[in-house]
């Protein structure tokens, strides 16, 4: 088990026992290491004070079983407005929107997609490319996907409609 998923593991129950989700889970390494999470209620709010309560936990929990040996830095924070796409469901909630994807192994000699994303289905991401191609994207190869910031994407986020 690689680390982030040794930490994801460890953190969630207690993230989910506050009524949060976990979105995404990345430690990196270098002259710095970062522990990043981003985390959000089941509505897609996160609050400043939610961001505090979970960096508590979280902290407690890895002074406790110290999956990390060297230094690092701990941060908390929502997805944002321009956020990852890394849950099944992220990918209904957002149907409509632009979306960049990159693929862990090439469908048809490519790995890089953006365009209006249509949902899943299946397991399958269906994507609609600016040349009106419709690419169906298998959600198991996804390696990141993001939305992307657009005016729509701002104007619907100013109306509350979806985070």
């Amino acid at each position: 088990m690689d680390p982030t998923e040794k930490i994801t593991a460890l953190i969630t129950p207690s993230i989910e026992s506050m009524g949060y989700e976990i979105v995404r889970v990345s430690f990196t390494g270098g002259d710095r290491q970062v522990l990043q999470i981003m985390a959000e209620r089941e509505d897609g709010t996160m609050t400043i004070e939610g961001c505090q309560e979970i960096s508590r936990t979280v902290s407690a929990l890895m002074d406790v079983e110290d999956p990390i040996v060297e230094a690092y830095e701990l941060e908390v924070s929502s997805p944002g407005i321009d956020r990852p796409l890394t849950r099944e469901k992220d990918f209904d909630r957002w149907t409509g929107f632009e979306v960049k994807i990159e693929l862990g192994e090439a469908v048809d000699g490519q790995r890089r997609y953006r365009g209006k994303l249509l949902g899943i289905k299946e397991g399958n991401i269906s994507l609609l490319a600016d040349s009106n191609e419709e690419f169906k994207l298998p959600f198991a190869d996804i390696r990141k996907a993001k939305l992307v910031l657009t005016d729509e994407l701002i104007a619907a986020n100013e109306r509350g409609n979806k985070s």
